[in-house]
């Protein structure tokens, strides 16, 4: 595949782009980067004008100077901007990308025609607030390489993860390529997030898909994401971790196919 290198911000965000058609834009989990959608690209490329945002921090794009969701919401606009990216696009977001995009979307609702929250809260209990503390705690001591096997435990489901032991060590070199301060601003933003009340306000067709194992963001808080926005549907994939166009890249494009034709 042919991909075009994008910037915008003077150089604070980088992107890739492929394929051609509408605008699709992807945003990626904290625990992952925009490989992993590269499972599913080739087919949503063949219909899509597929852009890939890296997040602040990864890939080349510049992390956040403040720990603020509008800091990220912000970064995003200038992408959307400065890439062309029309009105009508469709926006995707997979666990932190998803709650990026659930922030942006309730920010600017004119520029997207529809949303798919993938794995992804609008808020967090007490409980998942404290991982992302221990996280950036890990983090901040010994490095994101501390955090290769929690984030692996995060990202697959445990069948998967016992099949594939493997991928502790690829999840450890992918996080060893994220900006260390970058990730413990997200684990910080993750811990106040509070986009629950505001829900409501969504009015653009959503689509919210979820792991049946998701260790990182359960079902309940997905459900709850769909539950607030009206007319939202919810898909639940069996036996699937967080990361559904990694773990399970066919089921997934099936499981979009009604909001994402492919």
């Amino acid at each position: 595949m042919q991909f075009e290198q994008l910037t915008a911000g003077h150089g604070v965000l980088t992107a890739v782009r492929t394929g051609k058609g509408p605008d699709l834009v992807l945003l990626h989990s904290l625990l992952a980067d925009r490989h992993a959608f590269d499972p599913v690209l080739e087919q949503l490329a063949a219909k899509y004008r597929v852009t890939l945002f890296n997040l602040p921090g990864f890939h080349g794009s510049q992390p956040c100077v403040l720990a603020l969701m509008d800091s990220y919401i912000a970064c995003i606009e200038d992408g959307f901007e400065e890439f062309g990216i029309a009105e009508d696009a469709i926006l995707l977001g997979n666990g932190f990308g998803g709650t990026v995009a659930l922030a942006f979307a309730l920010a600017h609702p004119e520029r997207i025609s529809k949303l798919v929250v993938s794995d992804a809260a609008a808020a967090f209990p007490p409980e998942g607030r404290t991982q992302f503390e221990i996280m950036a705690s890990k983090v901040a001591e010994g490095g994101l390489g501390a955090i290769a096997e929690i984030a692996a435990k995060r990202v697959f489901s445990p069948a998967y993860l016992a099949a594939h032991p493997e991928l502790i060590e690829e999840r450890k070199r992918v996080l060893m390529g994220i900006d260390p301060k970058a990730f413990q601003h997200a684990c910080q933003i993750l811990q106040e997030a509070d986009l629950e009340p505001h829900l409501a306000r969504l009015k653009m067709p959503t689509l919210v898909v979820c792991g049946e194992f998701d260790q990182a963001t359960p079902p309940p808080l997905n459900k709850i994401v769909a539950e607030k926005i009206e007319g939202a549907r919810y898909i639940e994939m069996a036996g699937c971790g967080h990361c559904p166009p990694l773990e399970q890249p066919k089921q997934f494009l099936e499981a979009i196919k009604s909001f994402v034709p492919n």
